[in-house]
């Protein structure tokens, strides 16, 4: 059965893509950026790139952001995707402090500088699940996906990873609770393995 996923357009780009990627799972996906539709579909998907700061601020200002809340609540299927996992977290450390969504216990912090390691993070890394979870059902053991960000989160409770990688170290490579999830890395370039990714979220109840 064809489901309906509604994308929200909060300013940040990177949308398209997103879009396209669900219609290639062979399912709806609309942009929108009224936050009283949320409530027509049956998944909701936080997407984006760009600045935590200036994200934020939209997403307050224009309710999208409460909106996006409310259909955590619901019980719906919901997703955040590279600035859109950020934004999930309490706060955020780039460019000054700034509070975020609280779904999602811990910070946002820059990649500390090491000796050879370039900032963003761009580029294909491997995954390594710490739990089991239908979003990753029917990839491999580690699979590659591509990630582009300077930033990541850092759970105040572990059991909220669902997958690290490492770039000078462990990070935080996607997060999950109940209904929620997000990907620090963009599923949409990720090839086969975020097809993959997008259509098991949307087979997702």
């Amino acid at each position: 059965m064809q489901k309906r996923a509604g994308i929200i357009d909060y300013g940040m780009g990177n949308l398209r893509s997103v879009q396209k990627a669900i219609e290639a799972v062979g399912h709806s996906a609309t942009i929108v950026d009224d936050p009283h539709r949320l409530a027509e579909f049956s998944h909701v998907i936080l997407p984006g790139v760009g600045a935590f700061r200036d994200a934020i601020s939209h997403l307050k200002t224009t309710g999208l952001g409460q909106a996006f809340v409310e259909a955590v609540a619901s019980g719906r299927p919901c997703l955040g995707v590279c600035l859109g996992l950020q934004l999930l977290f309490d706060r955020s450390f780039e460019d000054g402090e700034h509070a975020g969504l609280g779904l999602i216990h811990g910070d946002v912090v820059r990649f500390a500088a090491q000796p050879g390691l370039k900032i963003p993070h761009m580029g294909w890394n491997d995954l390594k699940f710490t739990r089991r979870d239908p979003l990753f059902e029917g990839l491999g053991a580690n699979p590659y996906v591509y990630f582009v960000h300077s930033y990541h989160g850092v759970t105040a409770d572990p059991s909220d990873t669902l997958a690290t990688s490492d770039y000078g170290g462990t990070f935080t490579a996607a997060v999950g609770r109940d209904n929620l999830r997000a990907c620090q890395f963009h599923p949409e370039k990720s090839q086969a393995v975020g097809l993959r990714i997008y259509a098991n979220f949307m087979n997702l109840d």
